[in-house]
């Protein structure tokens, strides 16, 4: 009789990317967010879909599970879930869920096979338990974490700070299973005209949000504040933060900063009068970013000794920053979590659970980030016998979905690609992306015209055959999750201009045929035909939408933008004539029902 299996949840509950991850035995076996379900970007709230989703695909039940642990960083879970008893936040449930969540049997759980941690510490977990090195240190830095009265981690002394300061870096060192603290930097609380306004607080991330607030009227568009960074000109703003002897200083914001983008101003963004100044602005911060986090790095690696460094925290995703930590601050290796941001919660409080509480050894390593759900052939086969996409679509099943698709690349089209399990994490990662050939300079916009509408600033990244990567693009190290920036060799920036951002760099994956065997037989299919082992990868998606997920969804995308062809595993789609005619019509009835709906819920 075989054993049963261990099984471990791990949660990121109620506030933004809200995502659940379930280990059998140690090793992820799916992770989701909520987003990717919901359709509704960053979405938070209740998790019952996310549990659902790991469970139903693992064929168990709540029953089976040995141990749930969860974070929220705005106050540990139990507290969370009183104050929404009483307390109005549609933010977080709304009256749907809060149905939903009273028939739970994790809602206001009083098992001990329930667990809380805090914010930090399943960020560490997620980085050290997860990467390939039994030793090494930890640096943890994002936005805002948990309350110094609600850190679950013995913490050295570090002076006496407000029990209402909130986390902002943290390092560790580790071995095996074991981690310590070294050192924490705090948040300390602010005035402001909300008390969840973190980006006003002094603190590395939060500065970095603060100037994103700034600029897009978004705190959350860090991502964007990066690409547009390079635009910048050099110290004509004064530095926004600097370290003193290992103490951050953060300045206080003096009236010269004037110039915030209003959400609601009659121009469009990319015409404001402002832009040179949110263009330095970008630039500022970055640079201000870089250069603390690679002396924070240092210090880490003189305090520890040690040659291996792992990064999470959502200041992880800033892949310039990570680019001159892996050649400056002097590691051997550099491991960065793929989902360092707070979806990636979820797989430090499963392995927390895993490793800490049930005190089993480290045996998983993350190789990739593919942690969706399969779906079958027959589910694709259903969703192409719908009758408006029959409609409006040609399709066939391929004997050679990379050598067809790689001539059609080749030809100048767009490809939407979908194949096997979605990725976990903010970056697609060649199985829900959309493709195109790189060596045409005007292929960055027609995708920005036809498919992402997004600002023609954003630079898009390429992926390549890992095995070429160094001929193509500078630096010895392998990036398979798209955290790297890297320099384009001079030779090849005038044969990929696609993909090379304005300061010369390429946000790149590199692409090994074990972790992913069908895109790397794309690429050197691509590679055979024209001589270039690389192609533009941006996620399946447009602006304001997550990432694809499920078959229907990479329809409705390919249906509704300017993407030329769907592959569907090995179902090769395109439109026909109908498609012109029908489309338009389409559009118009979902814009009138979505009118219709948003009236009757306003009466």
């Amino acid at each position: 009789m075989s054993k049963k299996p261990v099984y471990v949840l791990g949660i990121n509950a109620y506030d933004h990317d809200t995502s659940a991850c379930l280990l059998r035995d140690g090793e992820i076996a799916y992770a989701i967010s909520k987003e990717r379900i919901t359709r509704e970007k960053h979405d938070s709230g209740f998790y019952q879909e996310i549990i659902d989703y790991c469970l139903d695909a693992e064929g168990i039940s709540m029953d089976d599970l040995d141990l749930v642990v969860r974070n929220c960083y705005i106050l540990p879970v139990e507290e969370m879930e009183r104050r929404l008893t009483f307390q109005g936040a549609l933010f977080f449930m709304d009256e749907e869920e809060r149905a939903q969540a009273s028939r739970h049997p994790l809602y206001f759980s009083k098992s001990d096979r329930v667990v809380t941690i805090s914010h930090h510490l399943a960020h560490a977990y997620s980085a050290f338990a997860a990467c390939p090195f039994e030793e090494g240190a930890v640096m943890v830095v994002d936005g805002v974490g948990s309350y110094r009265s609600d850190v679950t981690e013995e913490v050295p002394p570090d002076g006496t700070p407000h029990p209402l300061a909130r986390e902002s870096e943290s390092f560790y060192k580790f071995e095996g299973t074991r981690l310590e603290t070294l050192k924490k930097v705090w948040l300390a609380p602010c005035r402001g005209f909300f008390s969840e306004e973190f980006f006003n607080m002094a603190g590395l991330g939060a500065l970095y949000s603060r100037v994103s607030t700034y600029v897009f009227g978004n705190w959350n568009k860090c991502g964007e504040l990066m690409g547009l960074a390079p635009y910048g000109r050099p110290d004509r703003i004064k530095p926004l933060l600097s370290l003193k002897d290992g103490e951050l200083d953060v300045p206080d914001w003096t009236e010269e900063f004037n110039q915030p983008w209003l959400p609601d101003s009659s121009k469009k963004w990319e015409a404001s009068p402002s832009m040179p100044h949110w263009e330095d602005m970008a630039w500022r911060v970055q640079d201000d970013t870089e250069k603390a986090l690679i002396s924070r790095a240092r210090w880490l690696r003189e305090t520890t000794g040690a040659k291996n460094l792992c990064i999470a925290g959502g200041v992880g995703l800033n892949c310039v920053a990570n680019g001159k930590i892996v050649r400056e601050a002097g590691f051997d290796n550099v491991w960065i979590q793929p989902a360092a941001g707070d979806d990636g919660i979820a797989i430090g409080c499963a392995l927390y659970g895993h490793l800490a509480i049930l005190k089993q050894p480290r045996s998983f390593v993350m190789k990739h980030s593919y942690l969706g759900i399969p779906y079958k052939d027959e589910e694709i086969t259903e969703v192409m016998g719908n009758r408006l996409i029959r409609l409006q679509t040609t399709s066939k099943v391929s004997t050679d979905i990379c050598g067809e698709t790689a001539r059609l690349l080749a030809d100048g089209k767009v490809f939407g690609w979908f194949q096997g399990r979605s990725e976990f994490g903010p970056r697609a990662l060649g199985n829900r992306s959309i493709l195109a050939d790189p060596r045409p300079g005007w292929m960055k916009d027609r995708l920005n015209a036809r498919v992402k509408h997004r600002q023609p600033f954003r630079p898009f990244a390429p992926l390549v055959l890992a095995e070429r990567a160094q001929e193509v693009f500078e630096g010895e190290e392998e990036s398979p999750f798209m955290l790297i920036a890297k320099r384009v060799r001079p030779e090849w920036r005038d044969r990929i201009p696609a993909i090379v951002h304005v300061d010369g760099t390429a946000r790149v994956q590199t692409v090994s045929r074990e972790t992913n065997p069908r895109l790397h037989q794309l690429l050197e299919a691509f590679d055979a035909l024209t001589g270039v082992p690389v192609l533009l990868n941006t996620s399946f998606n447009v602006r304001g939408e997550p990432i694809v997920e499920t078959p229907g969804d990479a329809v409705e995308c390919f249906l509704g933008t300017g993407i030329d062809y769907l592959a569907l595993h090995d179902r090769l789609i395109a439109k026909n004539r109908l498609h012109g005619i029908l489309a338009p019509l389409m559009k118009s009835y979902s814009e009138m029902s979505a009118m219709i709906r948003k009236g009757l819920n306003e009466e």
